[in-house]
């Protein structure tokens, strides 16, 4: 599956102002994608400028929350019914160069059965990824937000495993 263009007005935004939220209820999407990973039912949700996962007993969103100002946590671990649930952000900056090579592995890692990706318009460089994988346990996935204009890239990993 390759990325798809994504229609919506074109937002300035950057790593600095997105915030993190878990069982947040589901906001609209510009696009959605339902699997089902080892039998668990995981919805990808691109929102303009975010993403939400939906997993099981988790509903994870990274976006642009209004009233929610804390920003991403580095980690973040929890426990819901009988899972374990892990979060991990990191902010990393390139030079131009570096930044459209890393951009070009992204979309590569997410053009399969088991991920979406969206092309935000004003660069072909902006996109939101994300990636589901089963894990021995449960599942995991990754997820990147690119930021041309400052060279910067968000990434997350979740883990959800079973106890």
């Amino acid at each position: 599956m390759s990325g798809i263009a994504l229609v919506t007005p074109f937002v300035d935004t950057d790593a600095d102002q997105l915030s993190f939220a878990l069982g947040h209820p589901a906001r609209e999407a510009l696009a959605v994608r339902d699997l089902t990973v080892d039998g668990i039912d995981v919805q990808l949700r691109l929102l303009g400028a975010s993403h939400q996962v939906f997993a099981g007993p988790v509903g994870e969103t990274v976006a642009c929350l209004p009233g929610v100002e804390d920003g991403l946590p580095d980690t973040l671990a929890r426990g819901f019914d009988d899972w374990d649930y892990r979060f991990e952000a990191r902010v990393h900056r390139f030079t131009a160069k570096e930044f459209s090579a890393e951009v070009a592995r992204v979309r590569c890692l997410a053009d399969g059965p088991r991920a979406l990706y969206g092309i935000f318009p004003g660069s072909p460089e902006a996109i939101t990824a994300l990636t589901v994988e089963r894990e021995d346990a449960g599942l995991s996935w990754r997820t990147w937000h690119t930021y041309p204009r400052s060279r910067r890239i968000v990434a997350t990993r979740t883990s959800l495993e079973a106890r």
